[in-house]
């Protein structure tokens, strides 16, 4: 049994250094290097920063409407061959060099107020397309920060593992001279020697964790070499002083909401566009050619003529196939749900910060009370202690208040982890960083 006990304890000592060994030393990155990586090559924000480029354009294509068309023409040509004279083929040299060259250009003055409508629409989808943008950057800020917080959670973990280790190795010590003197059966330095063995394994836990943590802060930010959070003081969780109205007005402010706004104006827009081929159009277009023939291939000399015109032309479709009142159909749907989006989303901001807001309330109490919940721990691990070594109790009692102490400093890591993560929790969902 004893020899059962060494080789575990061997063991869980050596895993650790094996894996460390195989993994090479991260790279400490603060957390704003982080974000900031994050933000710069993960897909999503690519995605919609291409997309509010695209936004752009549309809205450089609608104004482009109001400028009139223009395009150039020319072309040159002569016609030559054979043909029979009195039954032989005789080759003859057709017209001269004939050329044509000239422009055209087209307006349409009057549409309905289409164009404008489609402007408006334009306009409102890039508003969306920021307000995406925004939210994409915030929630992989809130992805990273919340690998980043878990490497620190998780080196918080093999602190009070190792701390833990510090104690039971105390207490195995102790109980070991106890059988040794005859005060104490073996089944407590046995005892002891479990809780070691558990507090090694914690240790190999915890830094586990902290390797499977720093994996994923390192594919997040788009590394080619593993990273790591900065070696930093954890019990600073940034307190947040709770404005539940304030609170609120951000939300109502927040990059979801604003989407859901911009997408509801654009898809309003929309529909007055479907609204316009109701109404005749008026188009006005202008032409200049300018004629000339030569005998040889050159675009000047020769006889020339020339020619200008300007038309308007108004139409109205009498009848289309019911095409107008399909598209108006659409456009009301599309209005309708719009409207019911960003109802849903604004109320859905307000259930989520409620929600997020009493998590990080109770988190910030949380913490505090562990905090003295530790302090007590130790105060009664330490009175334990004292007992066991005089006889006035048996080791199953100093083993209960290590336990507890344990259970306390889980706790308490657990409860800074919520905190913080509760913090860019909201962040992502008002769209600004909350000092």
């Amino acid at each position: 049994m004893r020899f059962g006990f060494r080789r575990l304890a061997a063991g869980l000592a050596l895993v650790p250094a094996l894996a460390a060994a195989q993994q090479g030393e991260p790279r400490a990155v603060s957390l704003d290097e982080a974000v900031r990586l994050a933000q710069q090559n993960a897909p999503s924000t690519v995605a919609a920063r291409n997309a509010l480029r695209t936004g752009d354009a549309a809205v450089r294509a609608a104004i482009s409407q109001y400028i009139p068309s223009v395009s150039l023409t020319g072309s040159a040509g002569q016609s030559g061959g054979t043909t029979f004279f009195q039954g032989a083929l005789v080759p003859f040299k057709g017209d001269a060099w004939s050329y044509s060259k000239g422009y055209s250009a087209n307006l349409q003055l009057f549409d309905g107020g289409q164009r404008w409508y489609n402007y408006k629409a334009a306009t409102s989808n890039v508003d969306a397309f920021f307000a995406n943008e925004v939210a994409a950057r915030y929630n992989v800020a809130l992805s990273v920060k919340q690998q980043y917080y878990a490497v620190l959670a998780a080196r918080e973990s093999e602190s009070a593992a190792n701390r833990q280790l510090e104690q039971v190795a105390e207490n195995l010590k102790v109980a070991q001279l106890k059988v040794i003197a005859g005060t104490a059966t073996r089944s407590d330095s046995l005892r002891a020697a479990i809780q070691v063995a558990n507090a090694k394994l914690a240790i190999l836990t915890a830094q586990n964790n902290v390797r499977v943590a720093n994996a994923a802060l390192t594919r997040l930010i788009g590394s080619t070499s593993q990273v790591t959070a900065v070696a930093a003081d954890t019990a600073d969780v940034g307190y947040v002083a709770i404005d539940s109205a304030t609170f609120a007005k951000l939300a109502d402010d927040g990059p979801s909401v604003r989407q859901a706004s911009a997408s509801l104006i654009a898809a309003r827009s929309s529909h007055q566009a479907a609204r316009t081929p109701y109404l005749p159009t008026l188009t006005a277009s202008f032409r200049d050619n300018l004629n000339n023939s030569n005998d040889h291939f050159s675009w000047s000399g020769g006889p020339s003529s020339s020619s200008t015109n300007l038309s308007f032309s108004f139409a109205y479709p009498l009848f289309n196939n019911y095409a107008r009142e399909q598209s108006l159909t659409v456009a009301q749907v599309n209005e309708a749900n719009a409207e019911a989006t960003y109802n849903d989303v604004r109320l859905g901001q307000q259930q989520q910060l409620t929600q997020l807001l009493g998590t990080l309330r109770t988190a910030q109490e949380r913490v505090a009370i562990q905090l003295v919940t530790i302090a007590s721990a130790e105060e009664d691990l330490r009175v334990q202690k004292q007992r066991y070594n005089l006889g006035a109790s048996v080791l199953l009692d100093v083993l209960t208040s290590q336990s507890t102490l344990d259970a306390a400093r889980a706790a308490l890591i657990q409860a800074r982890f919520d905190a913080r993560t509760t913090k860019a929790q909201i962040e992502a969902l008002v769209g600004r960083d909350l000092k």
